[in-house]
């Protein structure tokens, strides 16, 4: 009889003092799924949540002892561990301190001051000395109070990177593809960016997951990117028979996919491209490029002896740290240091791809600024990590074991999301003043003219889900968002670089305003921009904002002209994936293009009369043209509408049923097709002349 009663306490909420304690920890205790809903979080969530804390709740006493152990700290504390100075403006944890109290600021750069006047902007540390004698120690941001303002209007191309590939890809679409695409979309088409899907290093192993989106390591770029014939060293190989051999492989394997109608194959790519490194790597490098390679090892310091050491170890006892022998689950242990001297030779090798991958990715960034493009490549940041990969091995103390993020229940999926990636606590961030995420992005702005951030509510708060709870147990969590936009700013603006924000779903108040106030853009898709407030039809171009990258779909999104078929509702169908009948479901999908349709032809932006005998080709147009009408600072197309596309990259809520993350771009028949053949397609020409043309008599980016 005892299992109904641990049920029930499993579901009820936080009592007074457990709220409490939540509270001071940035811990939610409730949610709001819409506006006039409010769902308690259970106080199993709750406690659990505060445990990935290393904060004591399991008991009453506990309790109480944690409660009033956090009170006194704060009561007693002269500053927080990291303080936000934004330039120009004042510092309100300053204004708590006592009359008398003495500052010494060390800089960045090693000077010293006494007052925050006139401070460069960076990190440094903060010393406060009250008058009763008291001492605080800080960790000082000075960021300016906005990001570089954004460089005119442009359109750009968004393109998972894997799904283009060239005559010369091994398989999947590589950096020497990035490179021709930026070269010729700058200077023949006049586009100012063009976006890419997450580069970050995957976990090894066979297979291997193919999402971009739950990486090994965010901190380093993954090889299998790599052109492996543009690596000098290559051509001074001794073993020019084997490489050889293997790039016929690498034919065979291209020529399944685009011919043969073979889907991505990612784990057989890498498993050439390795062979054939591990080659390059036999040829001594020259005096000039060891010189850089020894820069850049220097540069990237421990950050990249430990990535390299993860995968050295990888190699011997499997991609799940977890599982490896005790002594070598600590970075910093002697086993792990004899390992790695051990394996030295491993090491250098998974260091000289890191070194190899970010050369690539300049060169990249490079081709695209030389061929006109004002900002470039956007490179895309992921949520979070993969559990067993090399960043949380690398950096253990910083992530909340136990923890998952994910999404709460909400309109669109009832049971909540978990993502299966843990997240950073945020009491250790704030402790080293964000040192991961400040070198985190540092590596990111290496090579980009912008970062799109995934979730970029994430920066406030997380959904953190239990190990072994489902997502609907899960409770929000909160972080330092001034801090963490600080920082932000900081590094994007030391680069450069833009940051676009996606902050499509449920928001929660104040967000846009605060990354707007920072100079964040947002991210605005055409068919989910409704007068949500008034009679829910189409929002007018207008009345769009104007500081967001504007889209008409995603690689989690139908193609365009998948939307205006509605074939989308009929692939969801035949995977299982409605939840309401198929007519209700083509009825209502059918019903809202039709009202976009009549948007189109209000505004004459479709052919024919009222746009009734206007081709897929005209709609797909049409659609741009209307997102030319917005004042967007950023309008962007999804590559494969060029040449009429139907199949989504990713199919949100599919496993093995659909290939996600595998699909080569394709025309309109299904077709795959070249990035040659992409460049000489008369459908990609006109679209992006559409673009082109309009884009000087479309509104101000001022709106």
């Amino acid at each position: 009889m005892t299992a109904p009663r641990e049920e029930a306490a499993h579901h009820q909420p936080p009592g007074e003092e457990l709220s409490r304690l939540a509270e001071l920890h940035g811990v939610a205790t409730s949610y709001s799924p819409s506006p006039d809903r409010t769902v308690p979080a259970t106080a199993t969530a709750v406690t659990r949540a505060l445990a990935a804390l290393g904060v004591d709740a399991s008991t009453p006493q506990a309790l109480r002892t944690a409660l009033a152990d956090r009170e006194r700290h704060l009561r007693e504390r002269l500053l927080p561990p990291t303080v936000v100075a934004w330039s120009g403006s004042p510092v309100p944890a300053l204004t708590a301190l006592p009359d008398g109290t003495r500052l010494h600021v060390t800089t960045e750069e090693g000077g010293t001051r006494t007052s925050l006047d006139g401070l460069p902007p960076g990190v440094h540390e903060l010393t406060a000395t009250a008058p009763d004698g008291r001492t605080a120690r800080s960790h000082l941001v000075v960021a300016p109070p906005r990001l570089p303002s954004v460089p005119g209007r442009s359109h750009g191309l968004l393109v998972q990177l894997y799904s283009l590939l060239s005559s010369r890809s091994w398989g999947m679409g590589d950096l020497g593809d990035l490179a021709e695409l930026t070269g010729w979309a700058g200077r023949d088409l006049g586009v100012g960016f063009v976006q890419v899907n997450p580069l970050h290093a995957a976990v090894p192993g066979t297979p291997t997951d193919p999402s971009p989106y739950r990486p090994s390591s965010r901190r380093f770029p993954d090889p299998v990117h790599l052109r492996v014939e543009d690596v000098p060293e290559y051509a001074y190989a001794d073993d020019q028979e084997t490489l050889r051999s293997l790039r016929e492989r690498a034919a065979r394997l291209r020529a399944a996919v685009l011919e043969k109608g073979e889907l991505i194959d990612r784990d057989a790519v890498w498993d050439l491209k390795r062979q054939a490194l591990e080659l390059v790597a036999r040829v001594p490098l020259g005096p000039g490029r060891h010189a850089a390679y020894r820069a850049f090892l220097a540069e990237q310091g421990q950050a990249l002896e430990d990535h390299a050491t993860w995968y050295a170890l990888a190699e011997v006892h499997g991609s799940d740290w977890t599982r490896w022998p005790e002594g070598l689950r600590d970075p910093r242990s002697a086993e792990t240091a004899r390992a790695r001297a051990e394996l030295r030779d491993r090491v250098d090798f998974h260091s000289r791809l890191a070194w190899l991958t970010d050369t690539q990715l300049t060169d990249a960034q490079r081709a695209a600024r030389e061929a006109g493009m004002a900002v470039g490549i956007v490179h895309d940041l992921a949520v979070g990590v993969h559990p067993e990969g090399a960043d949380t091995w690398a950096q253990q103390e910083y992530f909340a074991a136990g923890m998952s993020v994910g999404a709460p229940p909400d309109a669109f999926n009832a049971r909540g999301q978990d993502w299966g990636l843990p997240p950073w606590r945020p009491d250790r961030l704030a402790a080293c003043g964000y040192a991961p995420y400040r070198s985190l992005l540092r590596a990111l702005f290496r090579s980009a003219g912008a970062l799109r951030i995934d979730h970029v509510m994430g920066l406030f708060r997380l959904w953190w889900v239990p190990q072994g709870e489902p997502p609907t147990q899960g409770t929000y969590v909160r972080y330092d968002a001034e801090a963490m936009l600080a920082v932000l700013v900081l590094e994007a603006s030391r680069a450069g670089a833009m940051v676009i924000g996606e902050d499509l779903g449920t928001v929660e108040p104040g967000v846009r305003e605060r990354l707007r106030e920072r100079g964040v853009l947002g991210t605005s898709v055409l068919w989910f921009e409704r007068d949500w407030t008034g009679d829910g039809r189409p929002l007018p171009p207008e009345s769009w904002r104007a500081d967001c990258l504007a889209t008409a779909t995603t690689h989690d999104l139908p193609p365009t002209a998948a939307r205006l078929t509605g074939e989308h509702v009929e692939l969801r169908d035949r995977l299982g994936l409605l939840t309401r009948p198929l007519d209700v479901e083509r009825a209502e999908a059918a019903a809202d293009t039709a009202e976009w349709r009549e948007e189109l032809a209000r505004l004459g932006l479709l052919t024919g009369s009222g746009g009734s005998g206007s081709s897929e080709e005209d709609e797909v147009q049409a659609v741009h043209r209307f997102l030319l009408r917005t004042p967007a600072h950023m309008v962007g197309v999804w590559l494969p509408d060029g040449v009429g596309d139907r199949r989504p990259q990713n199919l949100p809520g599919t496993w093995d049923q659909y290939p996600n993350w595998r699909l080569p771009v394709a025309d309109a028949e299904g077709r795959p097709v070249t990035l040659e053949e992409v460049a000489a397609s008369p459908r990609m020409r006109a679209l992006m002349e559409v673009l082109r043309s309009r884009g000087e008599d479309a509104p101000p980016a001022g709106g």
